[in-house]
């Protein structure tokens, strides 16, 4: 068998070992997260995950607004498509 078959062979080997280790650990590793939230009062919103209808989601902080229409007031915060009051401007005199 030639060097490069018997080493796919290893590999194919050593990652069953690592499925079969981390199956086996997982609960523990589970339950020891557990008994250490419970020790230290450990919410998920500390960790910042969302707790009701957005469960399991890390939560997001809005951006803060970099830019403010001086008309209307309106705020962006410099992300995603620009809204029509600055589309084209020089952002420079909207900052904020």
């Amino acid at each position: 068998m030639s060097a490069y078959k018997e080493l796919l062979q290893q590999r194919q080997v050593l990652e069953q070992q690592i499925a079969e280790a981390k199956e086996r650990e997982f609960a523990q590793v589970v339950d020891e997260i557990k008994q250490k939230m419970v020790d230290y009062s450990i919410t998920l919103a500390d960790l910042g995950i969302a707790t009701g209808r957005g469960k399991g989601k890390m939560q997001r902080k809005a951006a803060e607004a970099k830019y403010r229409d001086p008309v209307s007031g309106a705020t962006w915060s410099g992300r995603g498509k620009p809204p029509k009051w600055i589309a084209g401007q020089d952002r420079s005199q909207y900052e904020i």
